[in-house]
């Protein structure tokens, strides 16, 4: 499995120098019923989608959208969670609604994203224009840079969100949503027994409760 392990609550590192978060434990679940053993591949985002293409890995797991684009060059499993890209800003920032991005300066993303991809598109389509969009290796760089003031706003997924606002003093969410996603492991295109044998594990997973055992054990009910 490659991922980015910087990604809370779905992958993250642990103090050991292991690897934890819901992508980490699913795919630990997955590979037992299909009587595999899980080694997990941390590197950058892009790079972990790059190597499920290469065959480097055999899935990739990292809060991965479904995109048209990204369907042209892998292939994805059954959706596993929704995602809800967010924004977050300062708490005296003027930046009271998603709205009020076309007005930021500089708006932070982690590199290869949805949300990058969103934010850096052209205004015609909806975006800010590259001008507008710094791209960051990590989310949590895209949070520093935020705290440091060299971007307005940040654009992120809202589990990851709410963990960087927790540890960062002066920060929030803005209660407006950017977008709503969904979720999927994605493999090498053409590799339709590995995709057959995941949705079954996954399918398998859900109808027992494990599943949703795993995710009730990293974000708490609301």
């Amino acid at each position: 499995m490659s991922t980015n392990a910087a990604f809370p609550p779905y992958e993250m590192t642990t103090d050991a120098g292991g690897f934890e978060g819901i992508d980490v434990e699913v795919a630990g679940a997955i590979a037992e019923k299909l009587g595999l053993e899980l080694v997990v591949d941390d590197m950058g985002f892009d790079a972990a989608l790059t190597a499920v293409q290469t065959g480097q890995s055999d899935i990739a797991m990292a809060g991965i959208t479904v995109t048209e684009d990204r369907k042209e060059v892998m292939d994805f499993s059954d959706s596993y969670a929704t995602g809800i890209q967010v924004v977050i800003v300062k708490e005296d920032s003027p930046i009271a609604t998603v709205d009020d991005l076309a007005n930021a300066e500089m708006i932070g993303c982690q590199k290869a994203t949805t949300g990058y991809i969103y934010c850096s598109d052209t205004p015609e389509n909806g975006g800010y224009g590259e001008d507008h969009v710094t791209a960051f290796d990590t989310g949590a760089l895209a949070v520093m840079a935020l705290v440091n003031g060299q971007v307005d706003a940040v654009v992120i997924d809202n589990e990851p969100a709410k963990s960087f606002v927790a540890e960062n003093d002066g920060l929030k969410i803005l209660d407006t949503e950017f977008a709503v996603e969904d979720y999927a492991i994605g493999l090498a295109k053409g590799n339709t027994a590995l995709l057959e044998a995941v949705n079954a594990a996954m399918a398998d997973l859900k109808a027992d409760g494990t599943f949703q055992g795993i995710v009730d054990k990293y974000i708490t009910a609301e």
